[in-house]
């Protein structure tokens, strides 16, 4: 995984490391640690940055701390006891040696260029001191501790190109220190090279094994993103496979029974004849209307095909719009309700496409609930248009005395909640409930300005105008 895929995975994992799930005890403090280990640390985070404890992020900095505030008076003691070098020098490569070490935590590579060139200032330095000879040389106990602690951050945090160049170049830096030595010193170049090489080794194993770990991390959750995905389609081909079963038989049958009738039933009077064909074409449109729901259903992303998104298995055919009202109400007047429509002049050419279709839809939904709960029943429809928005009103009175209403149910709920979601979807309000004759009113505000698309938005609330009785009411739905 490189550095920049690095950095963005970090971007998206939580600071405090990986949620537990209910139920999940949390794991040992040792074991903690280890997973802190074994996650890789990136440019913008310092070492332990997603352990789960504040302890534990804490950790490597006290760790440093005290590695800096050990070594630092004892370097300065024994280059200046055992080396026999000037106390001055003594205390300035002292501070150089070793406070570099504070940014290993966070900057590593920074901290080794620093601590490198001092020690390496150092080495040469003290082929003049008084006391060098049976003492190490070119770098100091001192000197060797720190690398490897640096070499322990780099390992937890750099990438296997670095770590070969850091290794490399401390090799090198030895073995061109090792032409000029001073006389009877112990040459400890090739110490450091071979305990950097094992511990950038340990350390880099333990970030590959974070890598390889994230990367899994990384397919699962994919894995799991396809299977959700896989399964919302197969539940939406079952689901159009059940409305082609079951409700496009039915219709078919009621099409070609309406549409034969004529035929089949010789001096049917022509109100008859006329009402079979408006039961035809009726059925008709409903087929219609329910193969692009097919088409929805059925199409992968879940938007394609529908009319007027060209899809390319779709039906292109117009919505019905305000415009079509006047139809609608005709169909219900001749199905046996008395309904009365008033229609404002222009209201059709008024309204754009997304209100056009919602207000289509409030109104044969309302009419179809007063078919099913309230046959009989003196039904008005109005719609008008003002300069920035769309009334419109639905109301009922109660069911005549002689009509058979359907038994009292829980119903579906769908009807009432479809009209608050296309009302949501445009930033209007609906406002829904029983009137004290017992009839029932369905009131809807749709606005005209592009503000409804931003009111119709995930989080914000386009039907903060409905009723509370709405709730109580789906039933009739």
């Amino acid at each position: 995984m490189s550095d920049e895929a690095r950095e963005r995975t970090a971007g998206r994992t939580p600071a405090r490391g990986p949620a537990r799930t209910a139920g999940t005890p949390e794991p040992r403090p040792l074991a903690q640690l280890a997973a802190a280990l074994r996650t890789p640390a990136v440019a913008a985070q310092p070492l332990f940055a997603q352990a789960p404890r504040a302890w534990q992020r804490a950790l490597p900095y006290v760790v440093v701390g005290l590695f800096v505030v050990s070594l630092l008076p004892t370097t300065i003691a024994v280059l200046a006891g055992d080396y026999g070098m000037d106390g001055g020098w003594s205390g300035a490569l002292g501070v150089a040696q070793t406070v570099p070490l504070l940014l290993a935590v966070t900057r590593p590579v920074p901290a080794w260029l620093l601590v490198t060139v001092a020690d390496t200032v150092g080495a040469i330095l003290l082929t003049q001191a008084d006391k060098v000879a049976g003492h190490p040389w070119p770098w100091t106990p001192m000197v060797i501790v720190g690398n490897l602690l640096l070499m322990a951050c780099l390992g937890l945090r750099e990438s296997v190109r670095t770590l070969v160049g850091v290794w490399l170049v401390t090799g090198a830096l030895g073995a061109v220190l090792g032409f000029f030595p001073p006389a009877d010193t112990m040459n400890t170049a090739a110490l450091l090279f071979v305990l950097g090489g094992v511990v950038l080794a340990l350390t880099g194993a333990l970030r590959g094994l974070g890598d390889a770990r994230q990367r899994i991390a990384e397919q699962e959750s994919i894995s799991e993103a396809e299977r959700s995905r896989r399964t919302l389609l197969e539940e939406r081909a079952r689901i159009a496979r059940e409305l082609h079963d079951v409700v496009a038989h039915h219709m078919s049958v009621i099409t070609v029974q309406a549409d034969s009738a004529p035929y089949r039933l010789p001096g049917m009077p022509e109100p008859v004849r006329e009402e079979f064909t408006a039961i035809a074409a009726s059925a008709r449109e409903s087929l219609g209307e329910m193969r692009r729901l097919l088409t929805v259903l059925r199409a992968p992303d879940g938007a394609g095909g529908g009319p007027g998104e060209g899809g390319a298995g779709g039906v292109r055919a117009p919505q019905p719009g305000i415009g079509r009202l006047q139809q609608l109400v005709e169909a219900t007047v001749r199905a046996g309700q008395p309904v009365v429509l008033s229609l404002a002049a222009g209201a059709a050419e008024a309204a754009p496409p997304a209100v056009d279709l919602s207000a289509y839809r409030i109104v044969q939904e309302a009419l179809a609930n007063v078919v099913r709960h309230a046959p009989g029943a003196t039904t008005r429809v109005s719609v008008t248009v003002d300069d920035d928005e769309v009334l419109v009103l639905v109301v009922n009175g109660p069911a005549a005395r002689d009509a058979v209403v359907e038994p009292e149910g829980p119903g579906t709920g769908h009807g009432l909640v479809g009209m608050r979601e296309r009302v949501r979807l445009t930033g209007g309000t609906l406002d829904t409930g029983p009137l004290p004759d017992g009839g029932f009113r369905v009131a809807a505000r749709l606005p005209l300005g592009s503000g409804g698309a931003a009111a119709g938005r995930p989080g914000t609330s386009g039907t903060s105008g409905t009723s509370g009785t709405n709730d109580t009411n789906e039933e009739r739905s």
